[in-house]
């Protein structure tokens, strides 16, 4: 392996270990707090419930079927969703189970390592812009921005399964132009992902519309949310703006459910599974849509 892919490899472990580590000085700092005042301590260890969702939404992630919508439903159809929380939560519970698809994938893929790495860079700077904004939100706004993108998922997954959308080339790299173009993209891919809504189908799209190989979508895909959740998740952590518990069900269900994906099952009927996560993800944007109609009411 060569000095520069190594280079890559060590900076993600170096990310997970600084946000794993800026998460626990949190989630301490919170429990002496809520001490502090007298207050009665939230629960943090996840139930079984959180740590199935995590299994389940990371390993279908690392086949390529995403993990936003995936837990957006599950939590919502359980009833355990406060969804002003939602795109905090969903961004730090799966920022570690994504450092570690991250470094299977851009391991054993190959892709011109300056392409990879200027994509990744413009992510992470829409991810940390747009993490400021997005923490702030209502629960209403959420609603109505994490509703409208889950029907745009939904959309994009169906014309994938009917052979509307590109194809893609044999290239494994950006020249020029393109790679302008890729990383103004993957920019507003990065700030999108700061409200729950998912980079990598749209990220597929988007290099297969520029002449690249799918394949080499995936170490793109996940390197850029592996650096870039991180660092948008950690304005949701000290804003305190995401449920702790779901999150960190989600980080420990979900690094197993990486590796089972990735060294043990490797495949699964992919079209049937897209077709149930079109269908979810749609039904899940209804709700969320009618909960903002509502008046930012829980469905």
């Amino acid at each position: 392996m060569d000095l520069p892919k190594l280079a890559l490899l060590g900076a993600l472990a170096a990310v997970g270990i600084a946000f794993a580590g800026l998460w626990a000085r949190h989630l301490r700092a919170r429990r002496r707090a809520e001490a502090s005042r007298g207050e009665p301590t939230l629960p943090l260890t996840p139930s079984l419930f959180h740590l199935a969702v995590g299994f389940v939404t990371d390993f279908l992630d690392t086949l390529g079927i995403g993990s936003f919508a995936t837990t957006t439903t599950a939590y919502r159809l359980s009833g355990r969703a406060d969804d002003r929380l939602l795109p905090g939560t969903l961004n730090v519970g799966h920022a570690l189970p994504t450092i570690a698809q991250a470094l299977i994938y851009v391991t054993i893929i190959e892709v011109d390592l300056a392409t990879l790495v200027v994509m990744i860079v413009a992510a992470v700077a829409g991810g940390y812009l747009g993490s400021g904004i997005v923490s702030g939100w209502s629960r209403r706004a959420v609603q109505v921005v994490l509703g409208t993108a889950l029907l745009v998922a939904a959309t994009l997954m169906l014309c994938s399964l009917l052979g509307f959308l590109p194809k893609g080339g044999q290239s494994l790299s950006l020249p020029g132009a393109r790679l302008l173009l890729g990383a103004s993209g993957n920019f507003a891919l990065g700030a999108l992902m700061s409200a729950g809504i998912g980079l990598y189908g749209p990220c597929l799209v988007l290099v297969s519309l520029l002449g690249m190989s799918p394949t080499a979508a995936f170490p793109i895909m996940m390197g850029s949310c592996a650096f870039l959740m991180p660092a948008g998740s950690a304005r949701f952590v000290e804003r305190s703006s995401y449920d702790a518990r779901a999150a960190l069900g989600l980080a420990l269900g979900g690094i197993p459910g990486v590796l089972v994906a990735a060294f043990l099952v490797r495949s699964l009927p992919l079209a049937a599974v897209r077709g149930l996560v079109v269908g979810v993800a749609a039904y899940t944007a209804a709700t969320l849509l009618l909960a903002a109609r509502r008046g930012g009411t829980l469905a």
